[in-house]
């Protein structure tokens, strides 16, 4: 299975692609699509879809995990972050991607075991379990990947329940 994780952002949107190889896990590619904040908003959110869209293409992923957002003290930047977000939610739906969302709480109890684990220990955990020589940088694709990784436990997850039932 290969899986794209997202942490999206209008001016950075984090991505990371992961497959489960039989249950050792590898890093096809991450990163951060990068906006440029001299431009118009719908300019900037198309850019985000289709950079979304070939790294689609490219890597075949057949689920995609997305960070729900969270409360944001700025109500001008949850509602361009919510912008952002919806476009990466519908450009995974359009390619015909099984969507999984996660809470921040949810992926740090996933990667560190332990919801209230600050960023570098996510970060590390990330490393750890990915088997990368460096914590993933920019902070959105360590993030992101993050996100890939919960996403992942979550199908696995869901797919043995399924067994059991049958």
């Amino acid at each position: 299975m290969i899986i794209l994780g997202i942490d999206p952002g209008i001016a950075d949107t984090g991505f990371g692609v992961i497959e489960d190889l039989n249950g050792r896990l590898k890093v096809l590619t991450f990163g951060s699509i990068k906006t440029k904040a001299n431009l118009p908003l719908g300019e900037r959110l198309a850019e985000l879809y289709d950079q979304l869209g070939q790294l689609i293409k490219q890597y075949k992923p057949q689920t995609a995990a997305i960070e729900q957002l969270f409360f944001c003290n700025n109500a001008k930047t949850a509602l361009i972050v919510g912008q952002a977000r919806g476009v990466a939610m519908l450009c995974c739906q359009q390619a015909g991607l099984h969507i999984l969302e996660f809470t921040p709480l949810q992926v740090k109890q996933a990667v560190a075991a332990y919801g209230g684990a600050d960023k570098k220990q996510v970060q590390r955990m990330v490393q750890v379990i990915l088997g990368l020589k460096e914590i993933p940088k920019p902070d959105d694709a360590a993030d992101a990947l993050a996100l890939a990784v919960c996403g992942l436990n979550n199908a696995n997850f869901l797919a043995k329940k399924e067994l059991k039932k049958h």
